[in-house]
């Protein structure tokens, strides 16, 4: 399999890629590891996965180099994934143990009855994961499936495979058995062998067509399966905001990554008494971004991982203004670069406003009021994240109160915390990770009911 830089389309590597026979090979291998890994203490994996922490931050800037060489995400990006890893892990390293430790419900002396709750590992998980943040949506499995004490079978996108490499070889390092993580690397065909294996477990980031079709492909098996798909994600900016602020975070909440996240601002309405004046700010903050190189650091802009996304982004842009809306910068491509751009005077008859654009575009559109804004926001298909920009909380949390998303955002946008569930609604998948939800997902609980003789 040739890994390709998406700036240059140099091959980068080229690496050995699994088929239905190595894939059953790895299933089983994991499958004979998993029980030796959760019979060791907790205290043991937690050490082992310390020192991958250790490890990733000692070589983080080669392993952003890496992952830019793959992906075309800006190396000042990459670094910030990295960075921003660390306290991720951290959270699971420091909540695990009371999260899954046995719970005493009931403790009933007078009749001698005591209630218990354990939390058993699920066995061998399928980790189908990412391209466009590999570390981050990544370790939402990886950490708590390998504290919680199970075996992962962990294929990264072919996009990312070279980062997903590291990963893996990290983990090796730390001490974690190579049968109790194991790699697999390849396409659709090859998830689709490891869907085939008697696994205990799917969890997928991706889109909601590979995600549908995953669920498919398991729903006979009852496991658990895990989706976190794409979104439409809505942003309301009401008449008392500062109108510069506004727009400056949520150009960057739309574009950073070149807006390849599931959790992009991917549609703004804005109050029609302070429009003109937020399009222009949003319009200024835009022309400042550096479209370029990404191993350069100034570079905010890089190129598309995909080129095939560039196809959907011009069809997007051709559909709107055949429907009266206005560009007001960018508009197209220049090679596997698209560049940044707003689109103003746009419906909800126009393709942008409704389906996923996972690329550098913005639709803005007007609105008279809180209500139609609501309204705007709900028509969707998608539920992953919503957000409103207001002077006033209560204000605020009103109208998120009548969004139907999973995260919801007073005065910010694109953020994502440890300590919250990451969860979405309809199209935008099912099951939560990150939080103490997010390692619960990893386990079964089972019901002790313990009477003394």
């Amino acid at each position: 399999m040739r890994v390709i830089n998406p700036a240059t389309g140099d091959v980068v590597r080229e690496v050995p890629e699994d088929d239905v026979t190595t894939v059953a090979d790895k299933f089983a291998a994991a499958r004979a590891a998993q029980p030796a890994w959760a019979a060791r203490p907790l205290e043991e994996r937690i050490e082992v996965l310390r020192r991958f922490r250790a490890t990733a931050a000692y070589r983080a800037d080669d392993l952003a180099a890496i992952m830019t060489s793959e992906t075309g995400k800006p190396i000042s990006q990459a670094r910030n994934e990295l960075a921003s890893l660390l306290p991720r892990i951290d959270f699971f390293l420091d909540n695990v143990e009371v999260t899954i430790d046995d719970e005493v419900v009931l403790l009933d002396d007078a009749n001698g009855m005591e209630e218990v709750i354990s939390h058993e590992p699920l066995g061998v998980v399928a980790n189908i994961s990412a391209w466009n943040y590999p570390y981050f949506v990544g370790s939402n499995v990886w950490i708590p499936a390998l504290l919680a004490g199970n075996a992962v079978l962990y294929k990264p996108s072919e996009l990312a495979a070279l980062t997903g490499s590291e990963v893996a070889a990290m983990f090796w390092g730390a001490g974690v058995p190579e049968d109790v993580f194991g790699l697999v690397l390849g396409g659709g065909d090859v998830g689709a062998a490891l869907l085939g294996q008697p696994i205990d477990g799917v969890f997928f980031t991706g889109s909601y067509a590979t995600g549908r079709r995953i669920a498919e492909a398991v729903a006979g098996s009852m496991i658990p399966v895990q989706l976190e798909l794409g979104g439409k994600d809505p942003v309301y900016v009401c008449d008392d905001v500062d109108v510069a602020v506004a727009a400056e975070g949520l150009a960057d909440g739309a574009f950073y990554n070149a807006g390849q996240s599931c959790c992009s601002v991917e549609r703004i309405y804005v109050h029609e008494s302070i429009y003109d004046q937020f399009v222009e700010h949003f319009v200024k903050t835009v022309d400042t971004f550096v479209v370029g190189d990404p191993t350069h650091a100034d570079t905010y802009i890089g190129p598309l991982t995909r080129s095939a996304q560039i196809e959907v982004l011009e069809a997007q842009v051709r559909d709107a203004l055949s429907k009266g809306a206005q560009v007001r910068v960018g508009g197209g491509s220049t090679g596997p670069w698209f560049l940044p751009t707003v689109l103003t005077d746009v419906s909800h008859d126009m393709a942008v406003m409704r389906e996923e654009s996972f690329g550098p575009i913005i639709g803005i559109q007007r609105v008279n009021d809180d209500g139609e804004a609501t309204a705007f926001m709900n028509d969707t298909e998608y539920g992953l994240t919503a957000g409103v920009f207001s002077a006033d909380e209560p204000r605020a949390v009103e109208i998120l109160r009548e969004v139907n998303a999973g995260t919801a955002y007073w005065n910010c946008c694109d953020r994502v915390s440890p300590r919250l569930p990451w969860s979405g609604r309809h199209h935008s998948g099912i099951g939560s990770t990150l939080s103490t939800a997010g390692i619960l997902a990893f386990t079964r609980p089972k019901a002790w009911h313990l009477r003394q003789s």
